[in-house]
């Protein structure tokens, strides 16, 4: 599947938007990018890459001022594990509520056992 940059960040602000404003309170320093690959220790078809201390984790020493977390999400993988825009916009916004979860503390395990995996 093909689709401009443009269309495809577009797509990551639907899936933005789309998380309950709630949870999106919650989120603290925290930036999604996107990448048109994963990096090269990583595997090709990696979708999204969370990359930072889950809140749950955080102590006084990670207090401000400090970077911001990052959520990445790749452009490529994304691109050719979908056949369709529908399944391409699904998996944006699953692929970005995984990455949002791992800033809440979720592990992996639990993801996958809620469909997020």
């Amino acid at each position: 599947m093909d689709l401009d940059a443009a269309a495809f960040d577009a797509l990551v602000d639907d899936a933005l938007d789309g998380i309950p404003a709630e949870i999106a309170a919650l989120v603290e320093n925290l930036v999604v990018l996107v990448e048109d690959e994963p990096p090269a220790d990583e595997p090709d078809d990696l979708l999204g890459l969370y990359d930072g201390v889950a809140l749950t984790e955080r102590t006084d020493f990670d207090a401000p001022p400090r970077l911001p977390d990052r959520i990445f999400l790749f452009r490529g993988p994304l691109l050719d594990f979908c056949d369709t825009p529908e399944q391409l916009a699904e998996e944006v916004r699953i692929t970005v509520v995984h990455e949002i979860a791992h800033h809440f503390g979720m592990p992996e395990s639990r993801l996958h056992e809620l469909g997020y995996g």
